[in-house]
């Protein structure tokens, strides 16, 4: 029916068939510097629109305060975190990305700037407040041994205000998983002298007990 018109495009009106350089994958990277470059911004932007989605998420009264609680302090820990990747000459503060990226987020950012869930008052014996430096504890210590930190009085301060802190929540109970798992590694690094440092081997199981543990927690902020 159209014979003789010749084609001057792809299929569906795409490039020309006689520039193929049209069809080729655009990278947003050419090197492994510049690729992490933008894996970081990605993780940035993630945690970012996650913390809008709880904050929505509670205040449409989706999931109960503890679990809120937990949740915004883990992701708080998470924002410092990715934020400290992506700062730098391009990036000078959360308000430059979110203008660059257009990533508009208020209840997050709201979050950012206070810096503590919406449940935490000033109040340092609040319960919400207990949960908060909770989540942040366990993710402190993993991360330390995660990074390699492994000797004792590097390690053993935190965990032990952890514990200290499990115990000012009256409503856990004394027995639980979480306290077990974490009281067990206190002892452990109570015996060892303060340059010591825990082994490979120490160091995989206590990286697997406190992720128990935490897990733990969050089984028992659910069920409360």
């Amino acid at each position: 029916m159209f014979h003789g018109i010749p084609v001057t495009g792809g299929v569906g009106g795409g490039a020309p068939a006689n520039k193929p350089e049209l069809y080729e994958e655009v990278k947003l990277y050419k090197n492994a510097r510049e690729r992490e470059k933008f894996d970081n911004m990605a993780e940035l932007f993630a945690v970012v629109k996650t913390l809008q989605a709880l904050e929505k998420a509670y205040i449409k009264d989706c999931v109960t305060p503890n679990e809120y609680t937990a949740s915004c302090s883990r992701l708080l820990v998470q924002y410092k975190a990715a934020f400290k990747q992506v700062q730098g000459s391009d990036v000078g503060s959360i308000d430059d990305f979110c203008r660059k990226y257009r990533l508009d987020c208020p209840l997050a950012m709201e979050r950012i700037k206070e810096d503590r869930p919406i449940t935490i008052k000033d109040d340092k014996g609040n319960l919400n407040r207990c949960i908060a430096d909770i989540v942040s504890l366990f993710i402190t210590v993993m991360d330390k041994l995660r990074l390699e930190i492994r000797a004792m009085d590097e390690i053993q301060p935190d965990l032990r205000e952890l514990m200290e802190t499990m115990n000012r929540m009256s409503n856990m109970p004394p027995d639980s998983e979480a306290k077990d798992k974490v009281s067990l590694w206190l002892t452990t690094l109570s015996s060892m002298s303060a340059s010591d440092e825990l082994d490979d081997n120490q160091v995989r199981q206590m990286l697997f007990d406190l992720e128990s543990a935490y897990n733990a927690f969050n089984r028992f902020l659910h069920s409360s």
